[in-house]
């Protein structure tokens, strides 16, 4: 069996492995010795145990253990051969990588795994156990993240990329991360002192001494911090986050626009009650024998009344209307900010950007003003239209940047034009269509691709008369001049929320479990390409990190032998 074992390629024994559990050779001892004793029943576990060299006493545990499981025979036969060894050893690290590195539950989830599977017959489930397992793959998912990132770092191609930096907080503590957006591939995440720009600056300057990179932007909030880590750490341009532009607006306007709809359309019910109740009273009193005097004059009181309600009808339709004009104009703060056209694809100047920001910020602007908003509402709206300059120099920088890129290929005048004036913007559509809110706004623009994709595919497109290899070498770099432009920090603020559930769940986050959690991020996460972030921030494929644990990590523990207790 064992012959058959090697043959099959299951996991073998390592030195390692004999020298910290030795579950291999007891294995081993144990499927020779079943199948010794049905060839010759009365064979003793003394002469056995000799014969192999082994003590006698250890062997004998060994025996009790295997004969005293709950398990049913055939599976404890499977279980204590060495194809069955190795199939339980993975599926238990494949449990502990998934349980506890890749969805961040504890030693306790994996120990009521191990309960729940009956596996806890073959493997230590105490608490105790699991957190030594969980070290133990800590501490080699950082060595092969280590090994891999210098190892991939030696091949890579230089390459300019941008930045998108944030830092968040656990109970006071100030983490730090920065990821390359394109990719998706952490290259910061770690603990500090403080945020100040000479911390974000060393240690981005640690994390990237070795790579063949250039950072030519940086995306973020409008920190001071941030904006110095930028423009004086590393000499680059820094891109505005839409998000908080959008955030600002929503400050100064949404809540109090919503609270004056609020209390107009309290308005309109409750003068809409007091008619309603009049109209009640004076169909009574009409029922009713009046003694003699003067009548009561309903019929102005309810056309007062009438004339109030319409009047509040109007204000608080005027209210909604500035609240969905508002919502609408900060929304388009978002779709409007594209180097490119998303309806034809074409490119769009800073200029034509400019004044499409403008014109919202003047719609916000005259309904702040007609609903009597605050100076304190005003200061965040002026606070985001700041910003927006820094917008308008994003997109002319984006431009200038693609077209130094496209110029120094020197290519024919019609080729370049074709290129700038819609290869480019069918990558950037395309691109835009991934990250689309929605499927039907999703297959609009992949429409708009589709019609930009049959001309320059058309025999008389410009490129028509490119080589197989020449093309293939122009779209790579059309797809780079698209992702030159970064307008968001999402990928970095969804981080942070990963990081904040995960130190909610554990309440603490070690500086190990921090970066065993970045190398799963950065070299185990598939995205549905089948590429992990590593991959596509170095453009090198790398060892699979589950088979690197698999063959690095020793075998599960057994469980602890159980006490005799007396009644």
């Amino acid at each position: 069996m064992v012959a058959e074992c090697h043959q099959s390629g299951e996991p073998q024994a390592s030195s390692s492995d004999d020298r910290r559990s030795g579950r291999w050779r007891e294995v081993e001892d144990l499927d020779a010795f079943w199948e010794a004793r049905s060839d010759s029943p009365r064979l003793s576990v003394r002469g056995f145990a000799r014969s192999r060299e082994v003590p006698e006493s250890t062997f004998r545990d060994q025996v009790h253990r295997a004969e005293a499981a709950e398990a049913a025979a055939e599976v404890i036969e499977f279980i204590e051969s060495m194809p069955g060894l190795a199939f339980m050893r993975q599926i238990v690290l494949a449990a502990r990588y998934v349980i506890m590195e890749r969805s961040g539950g504890g030693y306790r989830m994996m120990s009521e795994f191990l309960e729940l599977s009956g596996l806890s017959e073959f493997v230590g489930a105490s608490h105790g156990a699991q957190y030594q397992a969980m070290c133990e793959m800590e501490e080699a998912i950082v060595a092969y993240g280590r090994a891999e990132r210098a190892r991939s770092a030696v091949a890579m191609r230089p390459r300019r990329i941008t930045l998108v930096d944030d830092e968040t907080f656990h109970h006071g503590k100030i983490c730090l991360v920065a990821i390359e957006p394109v990719s998706n591939f952490i290259v910061l995440e770690q603990y500090a002192e403080d945020r100040t720009a000479e911390t974000w600056t060393a240690a981005l300057s640690e994390e990237l001494e070795g790579l063949p990179v250039t950072v030519f932007q940086c995306g973020s909030d409008e920190a001071r911090a941030l904006l110095k880590v930028a423009r004086t750490g590393f000499g680059a341009h820094h891109s505005p986050d839409t998000f908080h532009v959008q955030q600002d607006v929503g400050r100064g306007t949404t809540l109090a626009l919503r609270r004056q709809a609020a209390l107009a359309t309290a308005e309109v019910a409750r003068l809409r009650l007091a008619h309603e109740e009049s109209v009640i009273e004076a169909e009574a009193y009409r029922l009713t024998r009046c003694g003699p005097g003067r009548p009561k004059d309903y019929g102005k009181r309810l056309a007062d009344q009438e004339a109030a309600l319409g009047v509040a009808q109007e204000a608080a339709a005027e209210s909604e209307h500035r609240c969905e004009t508002v919502r609408v104009a900060r929304r388009k703060l978002s779709t409007l900010y594209h180097p490119f056209d998303l309806g034809t694809g074409a490119p769009r100047s800073g200029e034509v950007i400019e004044a499409d920001l403008r014109k919202q910020f003047e719609v916000i602007d005259e309904a702040s003003t007609a609903a009597g908003l605050s100076a304190k509402c005003r200061a965040w709206v002026d606070k985001a239209r700041r910003v927006a300059g820094s917008m308008v120099a994003t997109v002319a920088f984006v431009h200038t940047l693609i077209r130094s890129q496209i110029e120094a290929l020197l290519l024919a005048p019609v080729v370049e034009a074709a290129v700038m004036e819609q290869l480019i913007g069918a990558h950037y559509l395309g691109e835009a269509a991934r990250k689309a809110s929605s499927a039907a706004e999703r297959d609009r623009i992949l429409e708009v691709v589709d019609r930009l994709r049959s001309t320059l595919d058309g025999p008389d497109s410009a490129l028509a008369g490119l080589g197989e290899h020449e093309r293939a070498a122009l779209e790579t770099v059309a797809l780079e001049c698209a992702q030159f432009f970064q307008r968001s920090s999402s990928c970095v603020e969804g981080r942070n929320g990963l990081l904040s559930l995960r130190h909610h769940s554990h309440h603490y986050l070690s500086p190990r479990k921090l970066e065993a959690s970045t190398v799963v991020h950065n070299f185990g996460v598939r995205r549905a390409d089948g590429t992990t972030a590593a991959e596509r921030f170095f453009g090198l494929r790398h060892a699979n990190l589950f088979e690197h644990l698999l063959a690095s990590l020793p075998l599960p523990r057994r469980p602890a032998a159980r006490r005799h207790t007396l009644h």
